[in-house]
């Protein structure tokens, strides 16, 4: 998935403003999850999305109309009610969008979202900061921004009391996406950081069909074999990464740390246990590994004769993927990602809900899957 930031840093070279719209201080179950960003641009094409249906409509056509005004505005909605009632989703959910003007002779933005784009390529750390003032009625909410990194310097500049400032540049992480106002201002702290990376051990043809899926729904997707005939750019287009490595008995160093998602589908099992063996006790969010209960058994029997643990064998998802009966290599991916989307999604403190719960994310969405 491209960078949104790196599209906004084209626009702002260019010479193009634009508007950005951001969920936030949402509750319910609306389309998309707070922080979720879509660009608009005045012909009212878009980059990204906040959930698809008339919620993203409105969001666009409001857009259109503030970006020759120059204004940034926040537009309430409410799913719960007749909006609900006249729209083409079943979602209930209510909160607020800010359509924020990006104005591209501010240089300013330029700085600032080139830092972000860095940031998140390099996955580092670092909060993008939106301080909403009052509004006027001519021009919009006053609307200043700035990124600050965790060595607590800060690109751009805003403008406020030197308390705040300072609560601001110290501890931005313990502000959330919609945070309380202070001082007639509205603080909204967005974290910036690099999306979880999947890392493909295997490059055959279930592989295949799972590094799209997985690119398509967020995830960096680095794909390994020790086959220069499988491991190309014909069998796996740009953006996912590729890897040619010497061995799956002795993997290169990889930058496997808590956000990182390993899938062992090689070529053979004793390749699978080779490389479970190097991964299992590294700090991965998750690890799955392909292969029948069976074999499985076999695979963990000798890798307890050789020092591993019940307790560290237990937390391997084996068989990979959600049980949905799949088949076909297309099946298994769809399985396989949609286990790695659930995972994400709990790791980022999504609780699972109840089916039918009001606070269920809504998948009816015309033009984007949630």
């Amino acid at each position: 998935m491209k960078n949104l930031y790196k599209t906004m840093i084209e626009l702002l070279q260019q010479g193009e403003s634009f508007a950005v719209a951001t969920i936030f201080d949402k509750s319910g179950s609306a389309p998309r999850t707070e922080g979720a960003k879509m660009v608009v641009r005045a012909d009212g094409s878009i980059v990204g999305t906040i959930g698809g249906g008339r919620l993203e409509a409105s969001a666009i056509n409001l857009a259109r109309e503030m970006i020759p005004t120059g204004k940034t505005v926040v537009q309430s909605f409410d799913l719960t009610s007749k909006d609900a009632d006249a729209s083409d989703m079943i979602c209930g959910g209510s909160g607020e969008i800010l359509l924020d003007f990006i104005d591209a002779n501010d240089q300013n933005n330029l700085m600032i979202y080139k830092e972000a784009a860095e940031i998140i390529a390099n996955g580092k750390k670092g909060w993008l900061i939106t301080v909403l003032g009052k509004t006027v009625e001519s021009m919009g909410i006053q609307c200043q921004r700035c990124l600050v990194k965790p060595d607590k310097t800060m690109i751009g500049s805003i403008t406020c009391s030197s308390y705040l400032l300072e609560k601001l540049i110290a501890g931005p992480a313990k502000i959330t996406i919609h945070s309380e106002a202070f001082d007639e201002h509205r603080f909204l702290v967005q974290p910036l950081r690099q999306g979880s990376t999947v890392y493909i051990f295997g490059a055959g043809h279930v592989s295949q069909k799972i590094a799209p899926l997985s690119e398509s729904v967020g995830f960096r997707t680095i794909v390994m074999d020790d086959r220069a005939d499988y491991a190309n750019r014909e069998r796996f287009p740009e953006p996912i990464e590729i890897k040619v490595i010497a061995s799956f008995k002795e993997l290169p160093v990889l930058d496997i740390d808590e956000h990182s998602y390993l899938v062992i589908v090689t070529r053979g099992h004793l390749f699978d246990k080779g490389v479970l063996e190097q991964v299992l006790r590294s700090k991965a969010a998750y690890i799955g590994m392909i292969g029948s209960r069976s074999k499985r058994d076999l695979i963990y029997d000798e890798m307890l004769s050789k020092g591993f643990t019940k307790e560290e064998l237990g937390a391997v998802y084996s068989p990979i993927g959600t049980d949905i009966g799949a088949e076909t290599p297309e099946e298994l991916a769809v399985s396989i990602v949609g286990e790695l989307v659930k995972v994400r999604s709990e790791k980022n403190g999504h609780k699972k809900k109840d089916k039918g719960s009001d606070s269920t994310p809504c998948c009816r969405i015309q033009t984007a899957p949630c």
